[in-house]
């Protein structure tokens, strides 16, 4: 049987289930989640063999209004993840948590959709988060309205939280694949490197645990990432990380009373990171102040966002 490989982009708005939805078709967490916007920064390959066929999708940032050079960046990866794809898939929601006006989209989408029809990507309309929606007859307007709006090949209504219509998003996936090779290797998952994705561990761990503002202010700056044996002959993981946020008072709250708060995130990210390599880990964070290192392109390049 001849191989065919597929590119399919994911782009939506922040926080509508992307990288949920990735994880979901791939079995594993490659891609790291949490209930805030922006959770997701850089493109993100995640990558699905089976068979002759190989699907690999891009995890793209939330598409939003920028405030800073981070946000242009992180609008700059997603512009990157539609090139030279095979297909998109626009991701939205079922239950939006805010307000809108009858027969409007959120500008984001407007904008992305404008994108892809410019681009002509075959797109895919996903709606997402179908468990909480009370009423299913609401489903019949939103399909209505996006509808109107583009020409999509398809719409699928699907849960990436409980899987229910994932698996006929994947068969509709499957027309996409062209004869080619393989790309990555049949057992590869993502393009992460290891220490990219300990770093996205810790992150996601201040994500879960820090209120309001503080987590878009912060980076996670991997010093030292080593695999050893112990005096007993076992082998574990040494990870060093920075915490760095834009504020002294930031700072005292990751730390926290005593260093309770960093003590938890810690031990929250140690368990993450044992569970990953499936070995003992041992985490030492530290925090540090770089003020608005957001809007600083020397600071953006090093942590690796640009």
């Amino acid at each position: 049987m001849k191989e065919k490989s597929a590119f399919i982009a994911i782009v939506g708005r922040p926080n509508v289930g992307k990288s949920s939805l990735m994880n979901k078709v791939l079995g594993q967490k490659v891609a790291i989640v949490s209930n805030k916007p922006q959770t997701t920064r850089t493109r993100i390959m995640g990558v699905m063999t089976k068979g002759a066929v190989q699907t690999v999708f891009i995890d793209t940032p939330g598409f939003h209004r920028p405030r800073n050079e981070l946000d242009k960046n992180m609008n700059k990866a997603v512009g990157e993840g539609m090139s030279d794809v095979d297909a998109a898939i626009l991701v939205i929601e079922a239950v939006t948590p805010f307000k809108q006006e009858a027969g409007s989209i959120p500008p984001a989408e407007a904008e992305l959709l404008k994108e892809l029809k410019k681009r002509k990507i075959k797109t895919i309309l996903v709606i997402n988060k179908i468990d909480l929606l009370e009423k299913k007859d609401e489903l019949l307007s939103i399909i209505t309205k996006y509808n109107n709006l583009f020409d999509f090949e398809t719409i699928i209504p699907l849960s990436a939280r409980t899987g229910d219509g994932v698996d006929l998003m994947l068969l509709e996936l499957e027309k996409y694949a062209k004869p080619s090779p393989h790309y990555f290797a049949e057992d590869d998952i993502t393009d992460q490197p290891e220490k990219v994705m300990v770093a996205e561990m810790i992150r996601e761990k201040l994500l879960r645990t820090l209120d309001k503002e503080v987590p878009h202010g912060i980076a996670v700056d991997l010093e030292r990432f080593v695999e050893r044996d112990t005096v007993s002959g076992e082998p574990i993981v040494e990870v060093e990380a920075v915490i760095i946020c834009e504020k002294d008072s930031h700072k005292g709250i990751i730390i926290g009373k005593q260093g309770a708060t960093l003590k938890r995130i810690g031990s929250m990210a140690r368990r993450d990171i044992e569970e990953f390599f499936g070995i003992k880990a041992n985490v030492k964070l530290w925090v540090k102040v770089k003020e608005d290192w957001r809007n600083r392109q020397g600071l953006i390049h090093t942590f690796g966002l640009d």
